[in-house]
């Protein structure tokens, strides 16, 4: 009879409980906590799901201590709460929540109506469909919810909420600013704040991001960040006014508008300390705000020689209260978010230039190889809807040199329409005007034209066009440094490395198939003892088998070349077939002397340590070049005219992008290359390398799981880049067993039983045929299964036979019938039938070029209009592209000749356009000797 008093007394109406004046509220809570019994607690969460489903509102529930369950807060509630106040301090939340129901919230929720206590109800709240957990959702629930692998558009069922609010989304903004989608915008948010890595992104979560491209992902994710770093600041600048006492309701609405610096600056400019304070804000200092608001509004009772102070400086006569209106009207229309947005509307229908003359300082005391360079620019004009990024770059260069002179044009037309419009439109007063007081409104609207709003254009139209050239040319950095990274090895033979100079020799390095230093030298081939040194050249050549010389393109290279081509060409080196190459040593020379030279090469001399990079380069591209800071590898021009920051972080990421999709064998690799996989870093890589050396190879992809230093979120980035030679692992696993075997043979009976544990444990660490492929841990489950369905073998991966059997089945029941079948997408079962039917040892640099070889040299004097010639595309950039066709300087093809018709169909294309690396045919178009200049024209990709 008690347990039962208490439970009514449990549901007893809120009113009913606060009525009991002798139990105080803390005894009173922690009395209800005890006494609330199993059924209670079931009513309890019936309750909840009644009001969910009166709300029609999906409420997550998110897990917290003591494992209790808190109903997130629905975007209705978030909508109607009551807005902070600005004196306030807001929270600063480390990652995005949304806000719980907790407190009286909560209690604000209950519904008077008895809940249902039937069984069928509760087990519903279990369901996965209409609640989202903290943690990540795994694949199945994504793919249950979106069998066509298009998400849904807020991941988990959370709305995206940011650290600093602003009176824009961040989706929306992003969206418009990128081109993306939006519920594309959204998943990324949520997989860049989940810290995914762009290479786990774009393999395995295709269909999260609508198979966007990594180059489409680095520049979402540059947005993002710079659409944070504008609210971050916004949110410094309102707290900073807030405590210098500045910040008005308009002021905070000004900033929280801001969507980019030049905005934010423009609004918070005259409030900065140490500013002396704008015109506008000395004349409401005088007291004359009054009267401009006035004219606006009630401009009948406005009288100005009420305003008039003989002896105060600013209120001395009346043309001087006239100004002081004038400057305040001004600075009201400056800042007006309709006004700005109707002037930039314009100026988007117009024609505005960009112009740039010799600055006359420069005409007079400037150097005259310097202003020579700017030559292009002396008198020029462009329509900024058609300017080149690199027209900009090179503008901003000189500028920046003082030799140039930048303004942008902007039409009279403009001004007079957008006068007009704020006289009779936007700004129109409600009464009518006395001619004197309409002549003071135009003249403010004219001097907010001519003083703040004509400047704040050209920073803006100037920061836009430097800020796209920088992006355009920082991508196309990256997509340089990419192709040079993927250039296909060339594998299985020896290479001599050569880094020419002339005083102090060329430098010689001859390394094996396996990448192993056979031999350095130094021989001196513009000296006078060229045939003498051949002599030796010859003789390493056939001792250690050696048929490929690489030469680097540094200092005397040109020399070197025509040294071993004449050789070549006489058949020296007979019998064997020599042929050359030349690679670019860029960074060749600060690799030689950095300490990770020093610890891979101690015993050999730096100026020999160039040399064997460079054969290396041609051995393993991406073994090699990761070696060297990016910006050192030369990826293009302009590279020192645009932001640091960003071209470092790109040209990493694509680093991180090359080497994960390429894959390491983590048995082998170096601990450079390994520690640019995705998801792992210096220290992770160290840790990997020194298991590795302490427990012996690893078996399988789970083991990595015991390194010191990897977590479920660094395994789930770095396992799918990650290779294991079966070969190899079975050889070990067998000989391991077969020494404990021989061993436990040995011991006595005592011991016996130790060393049967250890084979027992070997034995549960046993290779897993699927860690050769490209297919993720996570997929294995749906991997097998699709194996069953095919009725194939694991043991029969990268085999033909498995190749038919992928056929058959998909043949039949079409890819997305069978993603279906498999309760999976169609990009993860893609995936996994390349990662099934790639041969073993399957390389992705085949597809691209191999360095061009070469028998015979040509001259520049003896190229000829309309020869027809191939070259390797040597740089890349917004204008063209440069070819090395043998002559010593490389030729032009302007980016009007490269036409898609022109290009490869057989290797997928990221651009329209060619990389480092690619052969091509060319005609020669113009030959300029004296500015040694060769045009050319693309014929076909070969």
């Amino acid at each position: 009879t008690s347990e039962s008093e208490e439970e009514e007394e449990e549901w007893e109406p809120k009113s009913k409980i606060a009525r009991r004046p002798h139990l105080p509220k803390k005894t009173e809570a922690k009395t209800k906590k005890a006494a609330a019994p199993r059924s209670t607690v079931v009513r309890k969460m019936v309750k909840s799901i009644a009001i969910k489903e009166e709300m029609d509102v999906c409420l997550p529930i998110a897990p917290v201590e003591d494992n209790k369950m808190q109903l997130l807060k629905p975007k209705e509630e978030n909508a109607g709460t009551k807005p902070k106040s600005l004196n306030q301090t807001p929270e600063v939340p480390k990652k995005m929540e949304v806000n719980s129901f907790q407190g009286k919230n909560q209690n604000s929720l209950v519904s008077d109506e008895k809940p249902s206590t039937s069984v069928p109800v509760v087990k519903q709240e279990k369901c996965e469909e209409e609640f989202a957990f903290d943690e990540p959702p795994s694949k199945k629930i994504k793919l249950d919810a979106c069998p066509e692998g298009k998400p849904v558009k807020n991941l988990g069922g959370k709305k995206i909420k940011e650290e600093f609010e602003m009176n824009w989304d961040i989706v929306q903004a992003l969206s418009e600013i990128t081109n993306v989608e939006p519920w594309v915008c959204a998943n990324l948010i949520w997989l860049f704040q989940e810290e995914n890595t762009i290479p786990f992104i774009a393999r395995y979560r295709k269909e999260l991001i609508n198979n966007l491209e990594a180059d489409a992902l680095r520049e979402v994710q540059h947005t993002l960040e710079e659409l944070r770093t504008v609210a971050k600041k916004t949110h410094t600048m309102i707290q900073k006014l807030k405590k210098e006492g500045k910040l008005s309701s308009s002021l905070l609405k000004g900033l929280l508008n801001c969507r980019t610096l030049e905005e934010l600056d423009h609004v918070s400019a005259p409030y900065k300390t140490g500013s002396k304070g704008t015109k506008a804000q000395r004349a409401k200092q005088l007291g004359l705000e009054p009267a401009a608001l006035s004219l606006l509004q009630n401009p009948v009772e406005l009288n100005l020689f009420s305003y008039i102070r003989p002896n105060t400086k600013g209120l001395a006569n009346i043309q001087e209260v006239e100004a002081g209106v004038q400057h305040i009207l001004a600075d009201i229309f400056a800042k007006d978010k309709d006004t700005l947005d109707f002037i930039r509307k314009l100026c988007q229908q117009r024609y505005i230039s960009l112009q740039s003359t010799l600055a006359k300082v420069s005409s007079k005391n400037g150097n005259e190889k310097d202003i020579d360079k700017f030559q292009l620019y002396h008198e020029f004009s462009c329509n900024i809807k058609n300017i080149q990024h690199h027209q900009i770059l090179a503008i901003n260069r000189g500028e920046n040199l003082k030799i140039l002179t930048v303004k942008v044009n902007i039409p009279d037309g403009v001004k007079n329409e957008f006068c007009w419009w704020c006289v009779n439109e936007r700004w129109r007063p409600k009464q009518f005007l006395k001619p004197e007081f309409m002549r003071l409104l135009r003249s403010s609207v004219e001097d907010a034209y001519k003083r703040l709003i004509y400047p704040l254009l050209c920073r803006e139209f100037r920061s836009k066009l430097t800020s796209d050239a920088e992006k355009e040319s920082v991508m196309m950095f990256g997509r340089n440094l990419r192709q040079l990274l993927l250039t296909s090895p060339v594998r299985g033979r020896a290479l001599m490395g050569v880094d020419p100079g002339y005083k102090h020799g060329c430098k010689l390095a001859i390394i094996s198939p396996t990448s192993q230093i056979l031999h350095t030298d130094v021989v001196y081939l513009h000296s006078g003892q060229g045939f003498r040194e051949a002599e030796k050249i010859k003789r390493l050549l056939l001792q250690y088998n050696c048929n490929t010389v690489v030469i680097g393109n540094g200092t005397a290279c040109r020399e070197t070349e025509a040294y071993f081509a004449d050789l070549i060409m006489k058949k020296y080196f007979a019998p064997l077939d020599v042929v050359y190459c030349i690679v670019s040593e860029a960074g060749a020379s600060i690799y030689s002397v950095s300490p990770e030279a020093s610890k891979e090469m101690p015993d050999l001399d730096p100026n020999l340590r160039s040399a064997v990079s460079i054969a290396r380069r041609v051995q393993d591209p991406l073994a090699e070049l990761v070696k060297i800071e990016p910006k050192h590898i030369g990826v293009g021009m302009y590279q020192h005219d645009v932001s640091q920051t960003l071209l470092k972080a790109t040209l990493d990421s694509v680093v991180e992008e090359c080497v994960s999709f390429v894959g390491v064998d983590i048995n082998i690799c170096s601990e450079i290359l390994l520690r640019h996989i995705a998801g792992l870093n210096t220290n992770r890589a160290k840790n990997i390398i020194e298991w590795r050396e302490k427990n012996g190879p690893f078996i399988n992809r789970e083991q990595l799981k015991e390194v010191k230093g990897l977590g479920p979120k660094t395994f789930q980035q770095c396992a799918g880049f990650i290779r294991f030679n079966q070969e190899y692992i079975k050889t070990f696993c067998s000989n391991k067993k077969n020494e404990l075997g021989s061993r436990a043979l040995l011991t006595k009976a005592g011991a016996l039983g130790k060393k049967k544990s250890k084979q027992t444990l070997c034995a549960s660490q046993q290779p897993n045929p699927l860690d050769q492929t490209c297919i993720h841990p996570e997929s294995y489950n749906i991997a097998m299964r699709f194996l069953s369905l095919i009725g194939g073998n694991a043991n029969d991966i990268g085999k033909s036979d498995m190749q038919q059997k992928v056929n058959v089945v998909i043949q039949k029941e079409g890819l997305e019938g069978t993603a279906k079948r498999l309760n999976t997408t169609v990009h993860t079962l893609q995936l996994i039938i390349d990662g099934l039917t790639q041969p073993e040892g399957y390389d992705i640099r085949t597809d691209f070029d191999k360095p061009d070889f070469k028998r015979s040299i040509v001259c520049f004097e003896d190229l000829s209009v309309g020869a027809i010639l191939t070259g390797k595309v040597e740089n890349a950039t917004p204008f063209g592209v440069f070819v090395d066709i043998g002559v010593g300087r490389a030729g032009l093809i302007p980016v009007r000749n490269i036409t898609e018709a022109k290009l490869s169909k057989v290797k997928k294309r990221r651009s329209l356009g060619l990389g480092p690396g690619e052969r091509v045919e060319v005609k020669v178009l113009n030959v300029d000797i004296p500015r040694l200049r060769i045009t050319l024209d693309l014929i076909r990709v070969l």
